[in-house]
């Protein structure tokens, strides 16, 4: 991972390829110089040994995927990371997270609601997770460990590296009460290119993601993208159309987020649904009306069947696909599911339940 040019996917790529770490780097010169790469070297040993000694100075530990303390949320996304830098007691993130995002420049108004989200829900017991900025992210942090509830810090840097200085009273009170977590080398200081990588962290940790307040073009809506793609329910609280610090989570709920007002909207989303009562079908029994009420709502699920199979599809895919707002596909998909037209697996991808044979069908009816 530290190796020049091995990101995330290519470490998966190689290991797939080559069984091992050790058999993987000794490939890599090689693989290396049939790219065209002149003067390319694996990470040598000293760099990685010194990174580790820096760690054990600053009182973090490794995490590596399919190790037991690697947070299991994060492990079933796509480009988890292998390797995680922790500071705070990695049973920590053994609890069911919550992730609060929101603008930098945040409002009284905003920031008073993002104390009052996070304290009542990590007075449930959920962790707060958040990014470690100025405003809604700071708030969210200082208010989970008021209510003293365990809140998680995915940092841009190094766990060591005290971004920004502003926070580093939060930063010192995170590492005792809860734990602050990268995927970058220790010692190194946060580049603008690291924040949106950190953000799929962010989404990845938790099973929902709040944004608060954010603008049209912000890393929050880059952490819904992220949650998105993930299968995370993506929560907003609404804000006035004329303030600019919350037209982006506006225009996600305008787009299908829930919308958020206080603790328990929040909990009533995060509730699991009830089970609806089973039923035998018989003969007489009529075929399953249109998921959505109304001609243009059987047209939408006609649609959204049409693009479906047995195959597993992301959510985004299908949205892209069939070119209708997400705000009118989101109902129709969760009636297609209640249904059980559509059915949802890990990491919210969407499929047909694959059609009985014919003598299965025929005995299903007796």
């Amino acid at each position: 991972m530290r190796s020049r040019r091995v990101g995330v996917a290519t470490f998966y790529r190689l290991m797939a390829e080559y069984g091992s770490a050790r058999a993987a780097l000794d490939a890599l010169p090689g693989i290396a110089q049939a790219a065209g790469a002149r003067d390319w070297c694996a990470c040598p040993p000293e760099i990685a040994a010194a990174e580790l000694a820096r760690g054990r100075r600053a009182g973090a530990v490794p995490l590596a995927i399919g190790g037991p303390s690697y947070p299991a949320m994060l492990a079933g996304i796509d480009d988890a990371p292998p390797l995680l830098w922790c500071r705070g007691d990695p049973a920590r993130l053994d609890r069911t997270a919550i992730a609060l995002v929101g603008a930098r420049n945040a409002s009284s108004l905003g920031l008073r609601m993002a104390r009052r989200l996070a304290g009542a829900m990590a007075g449930d017991g959920h962790a707060i997770v958040s990014g470690l900025a100025r405003g809604i992210d700071a708030a969210a942090h200082d208010a989970a460990l008021e209510a003293g509830g365990i809140t998680v810090a995915v940092l841009a840097g190094g766990v060591d590296v005290v971004y920004p200085t502003e926070n580093a009273a939060l930063t010192a009170r995170i590492a005792e009460s809860g734990v602050l977590l990268s995927e970058q080398p220790m010692g190194l200081a946060p580049q603008a290119r690291h924040f949106p990588r950190r953000n799929r962290i962010i989404s990845g940790l938790a099973r929902a993601v709040v944004v608060v307040e954010a603008a049209a073009k912000s890393g929050s809506l880059i952490t819904s993208r992220d949650a998105l793609d993930q299968g995370r329910d993506v929560l907003a609280v609404p804000g006035h159309p004329f303030d600019a610090r919350a037209s982006g989570a506006n225009m996600l709920i305008r787009d299908g987020a829930t919308l958020v007002r206080g603790a328990d909207d929040l909990r009533e989303a995060l509730a699991p649904p009830a089970a609806p009562a089973a039923r035998r079908r018989t003969r007489a029994d009529p075929p399953p009306p249109p998921a959505s009420a109304g001609p243009e709502g059987a047209a939408l699920d006609r649609l959204i069947l049409s693009r479906l199979g047995p195959s597993p599809t992301l959510e985004d895919e299908l949205l892209r696909d069939i070119g209708v707002p997400p705000g009118r596909v989101a109902p129709a998909l969760v009636a297609l599911e209640l249904s059980g037209r559509i059915t949802r697996g890990a990491g919210g991808m969407l499929s047909r339940p694959s059609e009985p044979a014919a003598g299965d069908a025929a005995a299903s009816t007796d």
